[in-house]
This record gives structure tokens, C-alpha cells and sequence, in this order.
């Protein structure tokens, strides 16, 4: 099929959309559908287009997009958003679309491809049903009256900015050379995209590597759509202690469906399974499994963030002392990691290397072990980068970049991201933590089953480190006073 412009492809997207009932998504146990109530579902429906505004993200998305071309000039670059993947039988998770793909686009309807090459973009998707064949009523998938609608092709268009044409014709687009001498190909999100270009490893490793380094700068837009992810995810801190009777009552569940609720109410939902380690749960460090007891005089670890409706996620931890007050053995340990943290927020400054934070933090953590008298050496030994005893109670690095993926910027080259230096418009994390196992024979019996992490989310600026999660309590005493100003 030659290619079209969108005008041309809405005009004939009933013949394009045209599926056969075996092409349709559908299950032995619907329905049979027979000739006579097909032909009457396809009559009688009145046409209507969706009022979509243009998204916020359309100029700077042509912007970034530029900015990729010109980084592959006579290059053909693809992108795909992905697809449905299965949870269970015939049901899918939620999609989600790939994070490359929304960053270059502003898309995030499923199946379309961003096809980049010589400064045109123009994205390839999947648009509403037409009335004249089953998919509309039928298909459990891409169905309208099953699923919802899909925005047609000329509504993408108006609402992205940037030129839609047919799914369809993709692979026509892909077999034309139009010049173009190389195609790169983001793999391993859409399998039919993979299988329509032959694979070249080291291009298509580079493509990944351009794209994750494009995003460890981020503009002020984004600094706010971050932002706004950390403020909600404050407000889904709060509503978990606001209703702590229930969170006693039935443990780290109510905890993980109070701040879904919130994700999903002001946010596109959670950036990450949430982890909720109330007790000996808090020395997993990611226990997503959120079934155990809330125990007063013990502690929980909440690992929490709302990924935004533009798919910014915040990151961000405190560890609480379920019954409202630490203990004075808790207190010194949650002092020690806040010490460690706070070291590691100072050294996240413009022009330090991105592993500031963490040795500036496990300095002073291995120092607090050695205070404990918990080393099998001196702190300065066991700082040793050939040794790193210390590492047995703190396990984890201490930062990661954050952005659009929890753990953004995938793929950059190793020289740019962790080992290169911080600049200003990063966002990454800062969580130290200790974790002191239930069957560790080397601690004292006390010191068993304690896990503590504290996390913020930390924009790099000019005048230094700027925490974008501070609305949350930090300290030992502020967290305690704000525990009891929001404790039902």
C-alpha cells in the first residue's frame, strides 16, 4: 500500500479498517454474531470527532524531535509506543506506552509507531473503528463499545502536532528507502515492528543510548510536571496516616489501595509498585507484596510515588513509626541514615560527579556502623572500594536519575550516567538506607528486622540542590509531629 496523507487515509479508513472475523479479537464464549444483527450494527450511527485539545507537550515533542534527527542526519529512526500485553487468559494490564516513544511524540494510544528521518516525523497509529465492519462492537481489544474510543487519525494529528497517517502503511513506509542509507529501530517493545526491519545491534544500540541521554536534562516543564508528581504523592502520604485505624486493621494493603486511589485520582496512576514493609518487610528492598500485619512499636517503609497524567513519576520514602513515636534504639538508627541522606543531598551539586551522593553518604554510614561496632574492620577499611564490608547494611546504590521511568535514562553510556558529572536540570534520587536482616547473626538481637530508607527527589540548579518531595517531613521529631497532626 503507497503511502498517505492523513486526509487520504481517513477518507478510505473504512477499507483499511476492514477485518475479517477471525482477525478480530474475540472469545469461543461470545455470542454468535449472526449476518442479520452484523449488517443492522453497522447502520443508523451518526458521526461526531472528539474535541481533543492540543496537548502541552506538541511543541516541545517537535522540538526534542528535531533535536534527535539531527543527531542521525539521512537516517531513518523508529519508534514504537508497544502493545497490549496479556495478565491473565483474554484479559491485559493497562498500557502504558513506551517512554521513548510518549517523550518524542506526546502520544500514548497503543500500537502506533513514531517514524522519524530527515527532520519529517510522522506517526503511524491506530485510530478509531469505522461503522462499517464488526471491530467496533466486536473486537475486545480496539472496539469502541467494548473499550472506549480512540481518537481518528485527524484528531491525533490536531491534538500532537505532528502528521498521522494509517498503521497500516507502516510497513510500506519501512520497505521504501526514501534515501534514507540506515534504519535504526528501538527494539523490544513491538515485536511486529522488530520483525519488519532487520536488526543491526550496534545502530540499534546507539538509538537507545541517544535517546536515554536526550532525557537526563530536564526542561522546566517537565522540572513541573515532576513537580506536581511529588506533590500528589505527598498528599498520598498523607491520606495513608489519615486513615490509620484501618492501616492497623488491615495491615500494608490499605496502605498500597489508599495511595492508589490518589494516584489515580489526580495522576495517570503509580510510577511503580508501591512497597509497603511494615516491620521485618522493611529489609526487603523492593517488597511489593504489601500482606503483613502493621505491629505497633515496629516500623514501616513506604516506597510510594504517582506517575503525573503526562507520565512524570515522582520517587519518594519515609519510614514511620507505626504506633506515632520511635523508640530511642529507632531514633538514633533513623538519625544516622537522615545524617547520611542530608550529606548526600549537599553533594548533589552542578559539576560533582553523579556518585557524590552515594560515597558521600556511605561515609557517613559506615561510620555510624562502626560506631555500632558492627564492622570487622575500621570504617576508612571498609570504605575501601575493595572491600565495602559496610555494604551488608546498606546493600543499594543511593541515587538514580528519575523522570519519565523511575529509573530514567536507560541506556546511556556508562561514561555520561553513573559515571559521569551532574548538570544543572538532572532529577534524581537520594535514599540511603540500613537494613538489618531477621537471621543476621552479626547484629545485635535488637537491631533484627530493621529496615530504614528515606527518599527524596532532588533537582540539580545553579544555586544548588533543590528537593522537589519537601513537603514531607524529614526528621525524626518533624515526622513524629506530622504523624500526629494527620493520625485518624
Amino acid at each position: 500500500m503507497s503511502e498517505q496523507t492523513t486526509s487520504e487515509t481517513l477518507r478510505e479508513s473504512g477499507e483499511d479498517d476492514i477485518k475479517t472475523a477471525q482477525e478480530l479479537h474475540t472469545e469461543a464464549h461470545d455470542p454468535a454474531v449472526p449476518e442479520a444483527y452484523a449488517a443492522f450494527m453497522r447502520t443508523g450511527w451518526g458521526d461526531r470527532e472528539l474535541d481533543l485539545p492540543r496537548q502541552p507537550v506538541a511543541d516541545l515533542a517537535a522540538a526534542r524531535r528535531d533535536k534527535l534527527a539531527g543527531m542521525f542526519p539521512g537516517e531513518r529512526l523508529v519508534l514504537p509506543a508497544g502493545t497490549f500485553k496479556v495478565r491473565s487468559n483474554d484479559t491485559d494490564y493497562k498500557f502504558r506506552p513506551d517512554t521513548a516513544h510518549t517523550y518524542f511524540s506526546g502520544n500514548q494510544t497503543s500500537d502506533a509507531v513514531l517514524v522519524v528521518e530527515d527532520g519529517e516525523s510522522v506517526l503511524y497509529a491506530r485510530p478509531r473503528s469505522a461503522r462499517d465492519n464488526d471491530e467496533f462492537f466486536r473486537d475486545r481489544q480496539y472496539g469502541e463499545l467494548w473499550v472506549g474510543r480512540r481518537p481518528s487519525l485527524h484528531e491525533l494529528s490536531d491534538s500532537l502536532g505532528v502528521e498521522c497517517r494509517h498503521i497500516d502503511t507502516l510497513q510500506d513506509r519501512l520497505t521504501a528507502t526514501n534515501g534514507a542509507t540506515k534504519t535504526r529501530v528501538l527494539r523490544g517493545i513491538a515485536a511486529d515492528v522488530d520483525r519488519m526491519v532487520a536488526a543491526d545491534d550496534a545502530m540499534d544500540h546507539d538509538l537507545q543510548r541517544v535517546v536515554g541521554e536526550l532525557r537526563l536534562i530536564k526542561d522546566d516543564w517537565e522540572v513541573a510536571e515532576l513537580q506536581e508528581a511529588c506533590d500528589i504523592t505527598a498528599l498520598g502520604f498523607e491520606d495513608c496516616v489519615r486513615e490509620w485505624r484501618q492501616v492497623l486493621e488491615y495491615g500494608e494493603r490499605w496502605v498500597e489501595g489508599t495511595f492508589q486511589r490518589r494516584a489515580r485520582a489526580m495522576g495517570n496512576d503509580v510510577g511503580y509498585d508501591s512497597i509497603v514493609g511494615g516491620g521485618k518487610h522493611a529489609t526487603t528492598l523492593h517488597w511489593i507484596d504489601n500482606t503483613g500485619p502493621m505491629e505497633p512499636g515496629k516500623l514501616v517503609l513506604r516506597d510510594m510515588g504517582v506517575e503525573g497524567r503526562n507520565l512524570y513519576t515522582a520517587d519518594v520514602t519515609r519510614t514511620l513509626p507505626i504506633d506515632g513515636s520511635f523508640t530511642q534504639l529507632q531514633r538514633d538508627l533513623y538519625d544516622l541514615v537522615y545524617d547520611a541522606q542530608q550529606k548526600g543531598i549537599e553533594a548533589t551539586v552542578a559539576g560533582q560527579p553523579f556518585l557524590s551522593a552515594h560515597h558521600a553518604a556511605m561515609n557517613v554510614l559506615a561510620h555510624g556502623l562502626e560506631d555500632l561496632e558492627l564492622l570487622p574492620v575500621s570504617a576508612e577499611e571498609a570504605l575501601d572500594p575493595a572491600s565495602k564490608v559496610y555494604s551488608r547494611w546498606t546493600l543499594h546504590g543511593v541515587s538514580h536519575m528519575l523522570g519519565m521511568d523511575v529509573h530514567d535514562c536507560n541506556g546511556t553510556s556508562p561514561d555520561i550516567y553513573p559515571k559521569g558529572d551532574l548538570e544543572v536540570g538532572m532529577v534524581l534520587t537520594v535514599e540511603p538506607g540500613l537494613y538489618f536482616q531477621e537471621d543476621d547473626l552479626l547484629v545485635p538481637e535488637e537491631l533484627r528486622g530493621i529496615g530504614i530508607r528515606i527518599e527524596d527527589d532532588i533537582l540539580v540548579t545553579a544555586d544548588g540542590p533543590v528537593s522537589l518531595s519537601a513537603s514531607l517531613p524529614r526528621t525524626s521529631a518533624d515526622v513524629e509531629e506530622w504523624m500526629g497532626q494527620h493520625l485518624a
